[in-house]
């Protein structure tokens, strides 16, 4: 392996682990039943629109249909989502956001007020402000190059 393919694994490598991190801060300060799966299928439409189909959010997501549709219905369950038939395929179902489900996306990034702002005290917030650009590039790659 060269010294560009080490920095590169080095770069996902620090990625994972500060997902890895982060999520577990996160699901801790997320409401009893709510996981970081639910939530990120909630801050998708919140960032993206509703009224998708659920085989659009699942390939936004790249897990398989039926993995989605579970979480799906256990947002519809807490009532943070609806399932509308399809206005031109009548064998297909849209996910629109309920006023609880924005509330609810809200609510879980104001829990991590406190966390956000320790990090920022601590290192600065142009430790990671700096890094947004190469980051969005990064991610923005990646995702119009999903079959590598």
């Amino acid at each position: 392996m060269n010294d560009d393919h080490k920095a590169l694994f080095q770069f996902f490598n620090e990625v994972g682990i500060i997902n890895q991190l982060s999520s577990a801060v996160f699901q801790s300060r997320l409401p009893e039943g709510l996981h970081i799966s639910h939530f990120s299928v909630l801050n998708h439409l919140v960032r993206l629109g509703d009224g998708k189909t659920p085989l659009a959010i699942a390939n936004a997501f790249q897990v398989p249909k039926t993995t989605m549709t579970h979480t799906l219905a256990m947002l519809e369950k807490r009532a943070l989502i609806r399932m509308a038939p399809h206005d031109t395929d009548g064998r297909s179902k849209v996910v629109f956001l309920t006023d609880a489900g924005r509330q609810m996306q809200s609510a879980a990034i104001a829990a991590m007020a406190d966390p956000l702002q320790k990090i920022a005290d601590d290192l600065g917030p142009s430790a990671v402000t700096a890094l947004l650009p190469a980051l969005e590039q990064i991610r923005s790659y990646l995702d119009d190059n999903r079959g590598l």
